[in-house]
């Protein structure tokens, strides 16, 4: 059983219905004792990310990610749901994250069309446990991550600058794209990750 965090907004359903679509069982919930009992956790994000921390915060969610993440469970988080992750983010000012990955969420430069949306080629490095080959991935955002650590990047693509499209921490997988709105190659990782 997956859970997915309903933090108040964004694409919960796309994305549960993706996995259910591949024959997962799925439960969308807010509730910590319904996700203490599933086996992975994945938080999808569309929205700002003050506005998704602040959520968090309130419904004390940030403590509990921050300890299924340091309990070793395993976690994926799209979009949204990788930047929380990251220290802080320049998003409608300044916004401290979870601070469970080293490093920084910054916006594109003017030099290209902001927010970036369309399809666009990502490079895998191997570094899941399942097969991941090179392909071209949905993308929906405004802001890119900048890991301290480049040695946790397991994905990248260029729009304007090359930048981490992916990575792999432990039992953190996170993505910027949306596997759920990526036709057969976002639903064979989001498969992928289920399984393993």
């Amino acid at each position: 059983m997956l859970a997915i965090i309903d933090y108040g907004t964004g694409n919960l359903r796309s994305v549960e219905k993706a996995f259910e679509s591949l024959g997962h069982d799925v439960l969308v919930t807010s509730d910590k004792k319904q996700m203490k009992a599933c086996e992975k956790l994945v938080l999808p994000g569309v929205g700002a990310f003050g506005d998704c921390m602040n959520y968090l915060r309130e419904k004390g969610l940030d403590k509990f990610i921050i300890e299924w993440v340091n309990g070793g469970r395993p976690y994926l988080g799209i979009c949204l749901g990788m930047q929380i992750l990251f220290d802080s983010s320049s998003e409608q000012g300044e916004y401290r994250g979870l601070g469970i990955i080293k490093g920084t969420v910054e916006r594109f430069s003017d030099d290209v069309k902001v927010p970036q949306i369309g399809w666009n080629l990502v490079k895998f490095n191997g570094k899941a446990s399942f097969e991941t080959s090179n392909s071209y991935y949905y993308f929906v955002h405004s802001y890119y991550c900048r890991p301290e650590n480049e040695a946790v990047k397991w994905a990248e693509t260029t729009y304007g600058i090359s930048y981490c499209a992916g990575l792999i921490k432990d039992n953190l997988m996170v993505v910027q794209f949306h596997p759920e709105k990526s036709s057969k190659a976002g639903l064979e990782l989001l498969d992928n990750y289920a399984r393993s």
